[in-house]
């Protein structure tokens, strides 16, 4: 059968660079003496730098991004109905940014067939899908998939899709875009754990061509491992001051002990040198080297990502392949993995060709 490839993977954020001042924004709204101590601390090793919002920066450089359109005003942050206009409004400036650097040519248009778009930070409809027919002018024919609320694990699923729509037409191209507004979810509260979480998240978007021409990464093969009592262990719902989402402390643990037990069952005896592990956080990079036993270096790429952009929920580990194929040698091995709700893990093999 017909192998899948992807061919090529481009990525953007936005214009504005929100992580320091957002910890001062942090810092700021905890009233407790302690908590603020302990944030400030785990925010400097946090190992990020970088992250970076739709929400814009105020023309006064005194002032916080955070406050952007009068969104996180303290006692007045928006309600889920304002984060999504908020929503609609940025998604699809970041959207064309993407698709202008993967800068499809006249050929490959004429071969897009099938759109799938990941996103749990935001929806409307008609929504992103048709934001990329009319952008790139494709026919109103071109199937359309959109994976939501799925989280961080998303772009390996639409990976797997993107497989068997390849497998099934192989003359056909997918172009798959993951588009993620993390920051649009911050809320205004005193639980110290809450902010640590929001601590990671950022904006991004990753936009690529899978097909069947041997070039890029080939897809080999997925793997989902659904670690034992731990469905409580993420959870992302919808309320009513924006999404709500749980981080439990014991997930890093729980991801440590489930790869050590089932390292093999995903590796099937090949040796990868090339490691796109999503960087959900330092925590979670730690835990999958030491499960894994891997070596000092084996992640650098993803805390690379993890540094610069922070966590972009299903745009992330797009990035890592991004930066993974800029550099990857023909015949390298390769393994991704992004961790989500269920506590799962979707989990790639990919070989460069």
């Amino acid at each position: 059968m017909v192998s899948a490839y992807l061919q090529r993977v481009v990525v953007a954020v936005p214009d504005h660079d929100i992580h320091e001042k957002f910890v001062q924004f942090a810092e700021d709204m905890l009233l407790n003496e302690r908590a603020k101590a302990v944030f400030r601390k785990l925010a400097s090793k946090s190992g990020i730098e970088h992250r970076y919002s739709c929400l814009g920066a105020n023309p006064d450089p005194s002032a916080r991004p955070a406050d952007a359109f009068s969104v996180y005003g303290s006692g007045s942050f928006p309600t889920t109905e304002r984060r999504m206009q908020i929503f609609e409004q940025s998604a699809p400036r970041l959207l064309r940014r993407s698709l202008d650097r993967l800068s499809p040519t006249a050929d490959e248009l004429a071969r897009v067939r099938h759109v799938i778009v990941t996103c749990c930070t935001g929806l409307y409809a008609p929504g992103l899908d048709f934001e990329i027919l009319d952008y790139l002018g494709l026919p109103a024919g071109t199937e359309r998939t959109m994976i939501g609320f799925m989280g961080c694990y998303a772009a390996i699923n639409a990976l797997r899709l993107a497989r068997h729509i390849v497998r099934s037409n192989p003359g056909d191209l997918v172009l798959l875009v993951n588009l993620e507004l993390c920051s649009l979810h911050f809320h205004q509260t005193q639980d110290l754990n809450d902010v640590l979480s929001f601590l990671l998240f950022a904006d991004g978007c990753a936009a690529a061509l899978v097909g069947s021409a041997p070039s890029g990464f080939e897809l080999v093969d997925f793997t989902t491992l659904q670690i034992e009592k731990t469905r409580d262990s993420i959870t992302w719902r919808i309320g009513d001051m924006g999404f709500d989402m749980f981080l439990s402390t014991r997930v890093p643990q729980q991801i440590a002990e489930a790869m050590r037990r089932s390292a093999g069952s995903f590796s099937n005896g090949h040796g990868c040198s090339l490691w796109a592990v999503h960087p959900g956080g330092r925590a979670i990079l730690d835990a999958v080297e030491t499960g894994l036993a891997l070596g000092p270096d084996a992640l650098a790429t993803s805390r690379n990502i993890l540094r610069d952009y922070g966590n972009m929920s299903s745009a992330t580990v797009m990035f890592v392949l991004h930066e993974l194929m800029r550099t990857a040698a023909q015949g390298q091995e390769g393994c991704a993995m992004s961790f989500g709700p269920g506590l799962t893990a979707e989990i790639m093999r990919f070989h460069a060709a």
